[in-house]
């Protein structure tokens, strides 16, 4: 490999720029100004998913036989509308991403019968749920030893057991990717296998889950018994994990970028405006150097997003650059939340600003694995 081709150009193209600003204006108009109403009511704005229906984000991915643009997998671009989007709430660009993480997974490694239900299902006019049930209850969760079991039957079905938790949409999905450890018919490990479902009412049984944070998402607890599922649902044995974990670890650290940037947009115009014993309180070094920090450590994180999602998009090894966005996303996710409610004060506990809001979003960055992929 050249010198030149490890290289990453910041510079977007202009289809990229395009795609930007119409995210950028969506995010800016339909979703920050109704970001606290959702949070209080704990639901997402009727008619707001349909809405987004009209960005056609998962048009891009598919190919024109399907019904989509044909623009194939692009990590960069999605990488850069994930962050454009959360900068308007991360809530919403979840439910909103939830159903492109399916068309994107599936296209990547679904059968032509499995992308085919997908784009049939997906392609439509209005939304259309779906998502990934990847998480587990529990403290942790190791992907590739997980305690849902998909037991392969001597006709080459499958029977899943097990529970998920994070399900994005629950019973209103119309598709789901469900992650199990999976077993042949003679007992033989055969690691983390993908299953397409869709058909949730046999054996399938949802409850509501409510978090501090991401309160206008549907998510749902899933518990599976005995689930009979076709040989034809299960995702190619080509089907790279710690490749869509990676996938995964960008589209979260986009998310930490994007929230992270209201954060500091919000804190940046306060701290000028408020004033405190005749000034501006950014007049005192603590508080210019505490959002100083604030924009360094946002701008680090952000190139460190961007190299991942390059290398991926000029098929390199990502793995590392992906894992080490990913650990840095949660840290200074926590730490311009965190700050971000000081440079408030007093304001910064109350509901009065969107600051606390941003904070108990960001707290959930830790725990959203494969809901979001780029």
């Amino acid at each position: 490999m050249t010198e030149t081709a490890l290289m990453f150009d910041l510079t977007p193209t202009e289809e990229e720029s395009m795609t930007r600003e119409v995210m950028h204006r969506f995010a800016r108009e339909e979703m920050a100004p109704n970001a606290r109403d959702a949070d209080e009511a704990a639901a997402l704005a009727a008619g707001f998913l349909d809405k987004t229906a009209e960005l056609g984000l998962n048009f891009m991915p598919v190919p024109d036989k399907l019904g989509g643009v044909g623009g194939g997998h692009r990590p960069i671009s999605n990488t850069l509308l994930t962050e454009d989007l959360a900068q308007g709430d991360m809530s919403m660009a979840l439910a909103i991403l939830a159903p492109l993480a399916v068309i994107n997974t599936v296209m990547k490694w679904g059968s032509e019968p499995q992308q085919a239900l997908v784009a049939t299902t997906l392609l439509q006019d209005t939304f259309v749920a779906a998502g990934i049930a990847l998480m587990e209850p529990g403290i942790a969760c190791d992907a590739e030893s997980l305690a849902t079991i998909a037991r392969q039957q001597d006709d080459g079905s499958w029977v899943l057991s097990g529970k998920k938790s994070l399900v994005p949409f629950g019973p209103e999905a119309k598709l789901l990717l469900v992650f199990a450890n999976a077993v042949s018919s003679v007992g033989e490990s055969l690691g983390t296998r993908v299953f397409l479902l869709d058909n949730f009412t046999v054996g399938c049984d949802f409850e509501k889950e409510a978090y501090m944070g991401l309160r206008p998402l549907p998510l749902y607890c899933l518990s599976l018994s005995d689930v009979p599922v076709s040989g034809d649902a299960v995702l190619s044995d080509d089907f790279k994990l710690q490749h869509f974990l990676s996938l995964s670890r960008i589209a979260t650290a986009a998310l930490a970028v994007g929230t992270c940037q209201a954060v500091l947009d919000y804190v940046k115009d306060y701290v000028n405006q408020r004033v405190a014993f005749g000034e501006p309180i950014s007049n005192r070094q603590s508080v210019a150097f505490m959002v100083a920090d604030m924009a360094t450590e946002l701008e680090g994180l952000r190139l460190m997003v961007y190299r991942a999602a390059s290398q991926a998009e000029q098929g390199l090894d990502f793995t590392r650059t992906s894992y080490l966005a990913h650990r840095q996303a949660i840290k200074v996710g926590m730490k311009t939340g965190t700050d971000g409610v000081q440079l408030l004060g007093g304001h910064g506990f109350t509901r009065e600003h969107p600051v606390e809001l941003w904070y108990r979003n960001l707290r959930a960055l830790q725990v959203l694995s494969g809901m979001a992929i780029v």
